[in-house]
């Protein structure tokens, strides 16, 4: 778990996303490791080089998703995927949109396969980190099963 906020990273507040997001994959009985709390921007490219390299299965990232210049998850994360699965990041975005908050939208939050792990960027926002998890929940575990070479 990737936290990729600045300020959070610089002490100037607590990451709340990200502890959310831990507790609620802990509940469904993953083993959580996090979160890490980095500095939008390239940290969060090595954070996630970093996680794929020590063999985790999924990493969800919450933060730096959004318009604002130094938001570079996607692209972060798009240079690490060797292909995207862009359907999960549609359904996180269509689920905020579905209960009402317009801004979800902008979100340019993507998914995508890295090796053998998964990786999906949430939105920073504890509510849209919180309805993210519950938008892959369902299909979590089968999509780590199907990159590790199981069957449909």
């Amino acid at each position: 778990m990737v936290t990729a906020s600045t300020r959070a990273a610089a002490g100037e507040y607590d990451d709340r996303s990200g502890p959310v997001v831990c507790e609620l994959l802990a509940a469904e009985g993953f083993e959580v490791d996090g979160p890490v709390v980095v500095a939008d921007g390239d940290a969060v490219g090595e954070a996630l080089r970093d996680a794929v390299a020590a063999g985790c299965d999924v990493v969800l990232t919450t933060g730096g998703t959004g318009l604002a210049p130094s938001d570079r998850t996607p692209e972060m994360t798009r240079a690490l995927i060797d292909r995207e699965v862009p359907g999960l990041a549609d359904a996180v975005r269509s689920t905020g949109v579905a209960a009402g908050v317009a801004t979800a939208v902008l979100s340019r939050g993507v998914a995508g396969v890295a090796g053998r792990t998964l990786v999906v960027n949430l939105p920073g926002s504890v509510g849209g980190a919180r309805d993210g998890v519950f938008v892959l929940l369902p299909v979590l575990r089968h999509a780590v099963d199907q990159i590790a070479g199981g069957d449909h």
